[in-house]
């Protein structure tokens, strides 16, 4: 676990690198320059380009399909990241029983809890890693296409509905904090009881809301839509049931 962490602390650091390291104000062109400009960024922005050509102009369109899209193409690295998730919950009574049991800190007694947790990974195959790599894979993606969409400067001077794409929207910014909310509400419903998580169930949304607010409202629409489609993606993902598994597990062994 502590590994799992140490990856996903490096994720983050690299995300936040990679913002970093690109003006977010800057129009992005074919003479942008940089690795991560030339083969991520502008190429979402040709194809939000290309899309909204196609849409008779539609901006918000684009935004909305080139969304699914992206999100259909990434559905089997979530579904994977999901079910080894849920994976991981299942068996958490059994790694807690074994905590208990090598709770002392000496060497020898933790060598001994870490070759037995190996050991009941393997005999559920359960890979603690392998959520991992799908995040890995994904956020690159889905950041690119954030800055495609504040960058490509023809998305700022058109309207989608009753909003202008490039100034923020309060209705947008609202619906992207239920959205986010309720799909936290799903996925805490599939899984045990976490304090944590029912306390992100709470900020997160406030925290997309206030960025949405300062934001074009180009981006709040994809939020919206992604958050939509991952709803019901987390609907109708199937895995391990917990409770199910942990009730089983105790039953064998009683």
């Amino acid at each position: 676990m502590r590994k799992k962490l140490i990856i996903v602390v490096a994720l983050l650091a690299l995300v936040a690198v990679l913002a970093g390291c690109t003006q977010i104000n800057e129009p992005i062109t074919d003479e942008s320059t940089g690795f991560w400009n030339q083969y991520f960024v502008y190429p979402l922005s040709l194809v939000l380009i290309w899309v909204a050509n196609f849409l008779n102009g539609s901006f918000g369109f684009a935004i909305i399909a080139v969304t699914i899209v992206i999100r259909l193409v990434l559905l089997p690295l979530m579904i994977q990241q999901t079910k080894s998730s849920k994976a991981m919950q299942a068996i958490q009574p059994e790694i807690q029983k074994l905590r208990e049991k090598y709770s002392s800190k000496d060497q020898k007694t933790q060598q001994k809890l870490q070759q037995e947790t190996m050991e009941l990974f393997q005999k559920h195959g359960v890979n603690p890693l392998a959520g991992c790599m799908p995040i890995l894979i994904q956020m690159p993606i889905l950041l690119a296409f954030y800055h495609a969409i504040m960058r490509t400067a023809e998305i700022k001077t058109h309207t989608f509905l009753w909003f202008s794409l490039g100034s923020p929207d309060y209705i947008l910014a609202l619906l992207a904090g239920v959205t986010t909310f309720l799909q936290q509400k799903i996925m805490m419903g599939q899984a045990p009881p976490n304090p944590q998580m029912k306390m992100m169930l709470y900020i997160m949304p406030v925290m997309i809301a206030i960025f949405a607010i300062n934001f074009p409202a180009a981006l709040s629409l994809y939020w919206v839509i992604g958050n939509i489609f991952m709803i019901f993606q987390t609907y109708f993902i199937s895995g391990p049931n917990v409770q199910a598994d942990s009730k089983s597990t105790g039953g064998a062994k009683k």
